[in-house]
């Protein structure tokens, strides 16, 4: 799933056409970067990729004042078939994707083991200041958002508060983790 491709084409199908900048401050206003996995950045060569497959058209170029030229493109036929079907795929579909955090424990070692404590400590710090910098935008922005947009930060909400809590229950049982890595045997 391309969360970049469902922003874009979502933005030209309901909003119409657009250039890049356009679409970049939208992102922004709407704080895309704290509920997606792209940055406003990729905007651009997503743009130019959805050119090249014909999911969007351009339709003029414009220039305002002494700012660049800036080409407006729209969603196509194939552009609105491909949108619903990353929606359609998305919304139905649930996908737990592997955290090499995880391998890594798992994997953690009598070299590390020692090392252990400290670097979960330091994980479950990063963590919480993460959750608190989301609460903290959260508080900001909440008075912006629409019911639908609340249920979406919600959702990283629920996810920083479960990945805390497994966290302390890893810490909780921490040192039976330590000694067992350094007397594990390796074949």
């Amino acid at each position: 799933m391309s969360s970049i491709r469902v922003f874009i084409l979502g933005a030209l199908a309901e909003r119409g056409p657009m250039h890049g900048h356009q679409l970049r401050l939208l992102a922004e206003k709407e704080h895309v970067h704290m509920w997606t996995d792209f940055r406003v950045g990729g905007i651009y060569g997503a743009l130019n990729r959805m050119l090249a497959e014909q999911l969007i058209d351009p339709v003029r170029t414009e220039r305002e004042g002494g700012r660049p030229e800036r080409q407006i493109v729209r969603i196509t036929d194939a552009g609105r078939a491909a949108l619903d079907a990353l929606r359609l795929g998305t919304l139905s579909a649930f996908a737990l994707k592997p955290d090499p955090f995880d391998l890594a424990l798992a994997r953690v070692g009598k070299d590390l083991a020692d090392e252990l404590p400290d670097l979960l400590r330091s994980r479950r710090a990063t963590v919480a200041t993460a959750a608190e910098e989301h609460r903290a935008r959260l508080e900001h922005v909440d008075r912006y958002l629409n019911l639908t947009e609340r249920h979406v930060m919600a959702h990283q909400t629920y996810r920083l508060q479960a990945e805390l809590d497994w966290l302390d229950s890893l810490l909780a049982d921490l040192p039976a983790i330590v000694r067992a890595e350094q007397t594990r045997e390796t074949d």
